[in-house]
């Protein structure tokens, strides 16, 4: 896979200026309040679908972090045929945005995606300079992430319709404390341009 550079070295593109990340969008929902956040988070996952397809034609590297669900011995395929399991409430959320061959993949322990995972040394390695992050929910996981990717002199965006939290009222409350604190621009899905963000 290439990056915007189109340079390859070893598996990954030598320089990326940006990327695209998915925050917890492999989940099985099955906690208690996954019915409340899957009813937000499927108009999310279909902005998020789009949004993978374009930054892909724009040679941009997608990265999914995953929380790993108290399973220390899981991997990626693990985690995503447990939610494609018949039955699993996260099912046709996770087929319509599993990761592909080329994508890049963290397992995390906590809320954040660089808490104890590579993707700090992964974004380093490519040269991010600007992440988007999409994914749920946006006032825990992609909040704590966005957090830490601002602590690292990332710049911040946030698909304002490609994240969602139980309710819109947090979604929403989460993404002006992003804009406020963080500086993150919280543009719709359709609107980010990766080409611009790879070369501001």
């Amino acid at each position: 896979m290439s990056g915007a550079s189109g340079t390859l070295h070893g598996s990954a593109p030598d320089e990326c200026p940006v990327a695209l990340l998915l925050v917890d969008v492999i989940n099985p929902f099955d906690f208690p309040e996954a019915d409340r956040l899957l009813r937000h988070a499927a108009p999310a996952a279909e902005r998020l679908a789009g949004l993978k397809a374009r930054a892909r034609e724009a040679n941009v590297p997608v990265v999914y972090a995953n929380d790993n669900f108290g399973r220390w011995r899981s991997d990626l395929n693990a985690v995503v045929e447990r939610c494609r399991e018949p039955g699993c409430k996260g099912r046709e959320l996770v087929e319509r945005l599993r990761p592909d061959g080329g994508d890049y993949f963290v397992l995390k322990p906590k809320h954040s995606a660089f808490f104890s995972t590579t993707l700090d040394t992964l974004l380093r390695y490519l040269g991010t300079r600007a992440l988007v992050i999409g994914g749920f929910a946006a006032d825990m996981c992609v909040l704590f992430t966005a957090n830490d990717a601002y602590m690292r002199d990332l710049r911040v965006v946030v698909p304002s319709d490609g994240v969602a939290s139980n309710e819109a009222a947090d979604r929403d409350s989460a993404l002006a404390l992003m804009r406020r604190v963080l500086k993150a621009g919280t543009p719709g899905a359709t609107e980010i341009d990766f080409r611009a963000l790879a070369t501001g």
